[in-house]
């Protein structure tokens, strides 16, 4: 909601000022469609060209992030650290009775009291294959501590992938505007016969190109690449949390302290304080016995 109010401020802002300094839209709207197909066109083509087909539609599926927000809220922080110290417990207890959670998480008691950490294959995956490593008997946890490292460079990577595209597109579409800028100086050039009046027509929709590209760039597509940044930023300190906690595990912290390490690496405003982590572990306790 909060993206589209931004686009909303945006163009009242440009094209309301346009108009109290007396502008007129006539000639914006009326060279508007042939300008888009020139740019955005163009703008379009070069997108395919420098992606692959599932890199094009990862980027269209992060589009949606710009207006969603991140996916990981408050509850979800908390949630994820009573499911870790679950785990961690239960580990602590015995490595026999916690197998079975991560070798099936889908079956897991534990798993499926946080529906919605269940269905993020990668949140899944990242907390049973480092127990599961753990089980391995490691010589050394600096050996699991770099292949997680690895992890999160790589989900990194890929989740960057998005935001360079779009920050592509967005650094090119002000060259696009001059090549449509310029070809409208072509067809003007062509009429260099007519009265001024038609001439000083043709010369502001050539203009149109040169603006559309600046507006599209800097007005839209470079802030939806600022915005997916944001965001994608904030969702990876979910999966960077899970990683302080279990790293601290093998480290044979106390499942208390474990999950103490975890809470301090949550975003501020997501951070629960210590006592509402005390209550909900108590509640776990209480709902076990």
């Amino acid at each position: 909601m909060i993206g589209l109010l931004g686009i909303v401020i945006i163009f009242v802002m440009v094209f309301g000022g346009y108009l109290m300094a007396g502008g007129k839209l006539g000639i914006i709207l009326k060279t508007l469609p042939f300008e888009m197909i020139m740019i955005g066109g163009a703008a379009i083509g070069a997108f395919v060209i420098s992606n692959d087909l599932p890199a094009i539609k990862h980027v269209l599926k992060d589009v949606g992030k710009v207006f969603k927000g991140p996916k990981w809220k408050s509850a979800d922080y908390r949630d994820i650290l009573c499911l870790l110290f679950e785990l961690i417990k239960l580990k602590a207890e015995s490595a026999v009775l916690v197998e079975p959670h991560i070798e099936s998480p889908t079956d897991s008691a534990i798993f499926q009291k946080y529906k919605k950490i269940l269905a993020d294959r990668e949140a899944v995956e990242l907390i049973c294959d480092t127990l599961r490593s753990a089980s391995m008997n490691y010589d050394d946890p600096h050996q699991v501590e770099e292949v997680l490292d690895k992890r999160m460079e790589m989900n990194r990577h890929h989740a960057d992938a998005s935001i360079h595209s779009l920050q592509a597109i967005a650094d090119g579409l002000p060259a696009l505007g001059i090549v449509a800028a310029v070809l409208g100086v072509i067809k003007t050039m062509a009429s260099i016969d007519q009265p001024p009046e038609i001439l000083g027509k043709m010369i502001g929709g050539a203009l149109v190109g040169t603006f559309l590209g600046v507006f599209l760039a800097y007005g839209l597509i470079g802030p939806f690449a600022a915005k997916l940044k944001s965001v994608t930023d904030e969702d990876l300190q979910f999966y960077q949390l899970i990683r302080e906690v279990l790293i601290a595990n093998l480290y044979a912290h106390t499942p208390h302290l474990c999950i103490e390490v975890g809470r301090q690496n949550i975003p501020g405003y997501h951070r629960p304080s210590f006592n509402e982590i005390e209550a909900a572990v108590k509640e776990l306790r209480r709902g076990a016995a």
